[in-house]
């Protein structure tokens, strides 16, 4: 039989459909014809125990005779072995298979090993915490401090010196409380990743966060339970400041107001006297919606949602205004009752960032933080320092530290005082299931008595701070 040609094939047309062609070494052609032109569609014929069989190789002019021939050399060669060609391309096909599976196998081995810090960042964020914000501090506090240094390194070769480089960074911006909270913070999640796969096989050698002892970073005098009172002198100095600023900027002519120092916030002031007077959190006020006071019946109702505490066990908290307290809403009602929130964000959709007041005072209180340059879009001065910083800085939480220590003073009952800072307060189950009196009239008898002593320090005369002029409270 004589060997196909190129030039052969190219002559066939649609009336060759069906044409069988041959030439030597068991090459066999058939000729197919289709709304797409002429094809040829070639197979190898062979014996293989004692049987004819056939093996396709494919079509031209996909293919060209030289390639068609060249695979038919190779199937004939495997033939020859006594091996079964059919069989040979499916087990090639196997190894193939099998060979892709391990390389992929092998990657994901690799990838496994390799998992960085980030990827177990956010796996414990998705499914091993859940915090009140919704982990949104936590996704702050690592973003900025945590993982700009030790998120791309792999989970595996990260050391005590890698966590140490994170904290020390922190204590050199005079950070010592934020250096405690994200040692804590880094170690559970370590410690949950020592207990889940992959993670614990890529912590072998051990937790890294087992070696670090922070009271070795912080400075000799940082204490982290804070112990801030401000004493009565110091809450007539603030409500001086309140004024004084607001009369200083005032006074200021028009050009000048833009480089003076401004007042602080009406909005800002009201959370000051508020936090003193209730004994709230300031998370929880600054969360706080007008749908849960009335101004009325002189009451404030905290959901427990808004509270501080583990999920199942926060509670309810309904606080009884005093007319000091209630007084002090409706002066923030006039600011802000125009919407949903007492104290909303800028677009007024929902309620300021918890952390805003506690900026806010701790950005006027510059002495106390160790910053190169002032924050953008931030204060930076010493227009809320009191006693003359003597005392070191105040916050927020020292107000409700001061309202419940004044009321010890006044006399009301530990226990009363607890339930005023809504404590969620221990002893037998069996007691609290079923004893469950609300104590709501020796509460607002508490909260009473403090707003009165507030009255009474506030009216005080402030000769000896300077001529600062009396305050009215009520306003």
């Amino acid at each position: 039989m004589a060997k196909l040609t190129a030039k052969q094939l190219e002559a066939l047309s649609t009336a060759d459909d069906g044409r069988i062609l041959r030439e030597d070494g068991g090459l066999v052609a058939k000729v197919r014809a289709g709304v797409r032109g002429v094809t040829v569609q070639f197979r190898y014929e062979f014996k293989h125990d004692g049987m004819k069989r056939d093996q396709s190789l494919g079509s031209w002019p996909k293919k060209s005779l030289a390639q068609i021939r060249a695979e038919r050399d190779e199937v004939k060669a495997i033939a020859a072995k006594g091996i079964d060609p059919t069989a040979a391309r499916k087990a090639a096909k196997i190894e193939a298979q099998a060979a892709i599976a391990a390389t992929i196998a092998e990657a994901e081995r690799q990838a496994a090993e390799n998992k960085t810090v980030a990827d177990l960042f956010e796996e414990w964020m998705r499914d091993g915490v859940s915090r009140q914000d919704g982990n949104a501090e936590l996704r702050r506090s690592f973003t900025k401090d945590v993982l700009p240094l030790i998120g791309k390194k792999p989970l595996r070769t990260l050391t005590e010196k890698d966590l140490l480089n994170v904290l020390r960074s922190l204590k050199a911006r005079g950070l010592n409380r934020t250096v405690v909270i994200r040692s804590k913070d880094i170690g559970q999640m370590l410690r949950w990743a020592e207990k889940r796969k992959p993670w614990r096989t890529l912590m072998a050698d051990g937790n890294p966060a087992d070696l670090i002892d922070v009271n070795k970073l912080l400075d000799h005098d940082y204490e982290e339970q804070r112990d801030r009172l401000l004493s009565p002198d110091e809450i007539r100095e603030l409500s001086g400041i309140f004024d004084r600023l607001e009369h200083d900027y005032d006074a200021l002519p028009a050009g000048q107001k833009y480089s003076g120092i401004r007042p602080v916030n009406p909005r800002v002031q009201c959370a000051v006297w508020i936090c003193l007077s209730t004994l709230c959190r300031i998370g929880e006020l600054l969360k706080s919606e007008w749908r849960h006071v009335d101004l009325e019946k002189g009451t404030w109702f905290i959901p427990a949602e808004a509270t501080k505490g583990h999920k199942g066990k926060r509670q309810d908290h309904h606080v009884f205004l005093s007319p000091f307290a209630l007084n002090q809403l409706k002066r923030l009602k006039e600011e802000t009752g125009h919407t949903l929130f007492c104290f909303p964000s800028k677009d007024e959709k929902s309620h300021v960032d918890t952390k805003t007041v506690s900026k806010l005072i701790g950005d006027r209180q510059c002495r106390f933080k160790k910053r190169s340059k002032p924050l953008t879009g931030r204060h930076h001065d010493d227009s809320l320092v009191l006693s003359k910083g003597t005392k070191g800085e105040w916050t927020p939480h020292d107000l409700r530290r001061t309202g419940a220590t004044l009321m010890q003073e006044l006399g009301v009952s530990l226990e009363i005082i607890d339930r005023c800072q809504n404590h969620l307060l221990g002893g037998s189950k069996v007691r609290r299931h079923y004893l469950h009196h609300d104590y709501a009239k020796e509460k607002a008898e508490a909260w009473r008595l403090l707003g009165e002593r507030l009255e009474t320090i506030l009216r005080a005369s402030l000769s000896e701070l300077g001529g600062l002029k009396t305050v009215d409270a009520r306003t």
